[in-house]
């Protein structure tokens, strides 16, 4: 049987999403997988803040250029790092089973770690540093640690965890999916609360991208699809298509499955943190695009366009 070309990012995550989806097809009755490592525009501009360099397509535009090009037959993303809107021609053929969506704090190995996290909190006086690339993160942290120094951090986790125990941080905000998949749920030292820190629309699930016209693929790829996470993906990637929100903007949004519904929670804040747009809705699973796409238009209605366009304006004025 002819061998399915799987297109993935080089990093330690990357590569562990890319074998879980192989393993999958393979024992599905699928045809073998090759693994095909390519480097994307998040990978050479490794030591950039991500909120300087964020575009929509950071790390899956040359990924998604060789599966135009047919150079693989599909794409292993996080689903997160995906935009919202595809490119003509490629359609998510499948998503695997979430795991944890939320945030997580990770302690130096040497500190003392409370019993709680709004210890913690209440105990960090002004300046505590932590690390974290994502905007969405700092914007929620921000209204819980008023005068915490934010400063970005990149790289594979072990290097992250590296530089915060070797005291550059005091914390390092991370996604817990990550943590657990490479095996260091053990350095989890608190998970946030999703009405805390609402997590990144699609953080969690592992998104596999196909040619819409490729039969033999999308055969293979049905039958590893988990459905009740794809509707949850869906009804936020609508969201966020409403939104008209990229990977760096501070946005979260997160649906759970509720017996046959799915219950949405998002976020809009900006970037200081002051301003905060919630909202929650539900709808049956079979409705998630339109759930989506209605919350999205009711965080609108209620002011979150406005504080969007004020992060897009200072985006340009920064580049």
């Amino acid at each position: 049987m002819k061998a399915l070309r799987l297109g993935t990012r080089g990093s330690q995550l990357a590569r562990w999403q890319a074998r879980a989806a192989a393993a999958l097809v393979e024992r599905a009755g699928g045809p073998p997988c090759e693994v095909v490592v390519i480097k994307t525009s998040g990978d050479r501009l490794a030591e950039a803040p991500l909120s300087e360099v964020g575009g929509k397509r950071l790390f899956v535009k040359e990924i998604e250029d060789a599966l135009i090009r047919r150079d693989v037959d599909f794409a292993v993303h996080s689903c997160k790092d995906m935009p919202a809107v595809l490119p003509d021609g490629l359609v998510i053929g499948a998503v695997l089973p979430r795991e944890d969506p939320r945030d997580v704090l990770v302690l130096p190995a040497s500190s003392v770690r409370p019993a709680t996290v709004e210890e913690w909190f209440a105990a960090q006086c002004p300046g505590a540093r932590i690390g974290t690339s994502s905007v969405r993160r700092v914007a929620q942290l921000t209204r819980m640690l008023p005068g915490a120094s934010f400063l970005p951090i990149r790289g594979n986790l072990d290097t992250r965890l590296k530089k915060l125990d070797a005291a550059g941080f005091d914390a390092l905000a991370l996604a817990a999916a990550g943590m657990r998949r490479l095996g260091f749920t053990e350095r989890i030292s608190f998970t946030l609360p999703v009405d805390a820190c609402v997590p990144a629309p699609g953080q969690g699930a592992i998104a596999i991208e196909m040619r819409v016209d490729d039969r033999r693929t999308r055969e293979a790829l049905a039958a590893i699809d988990h459905p009740e996470t794809a509707s949850a993906v869906t009804a936020e990637r609508a969201l966020v298509a409403t939104l008209g929100g990229g990977c760096q903007t501070p946005v979260g949004a997160v649906a759970v499955a509720d017996g046959g519904d799915l219950d949405l929670h998002a976020v809009v804040v900006s970037l200081d943190g002051l301003r905060v747009v919630r909202g929650r809705d539900r709808a049956p699973r079979g409705e998630a695009a339109a759930l989506g796409a209605r919350l999205g238009r009711q965080l609108i209605a209620d002011g979150a366009g406005a504080i969007l366009e004020d992060v897009r304006r200072a985006q340009q004025e920064f580049h």
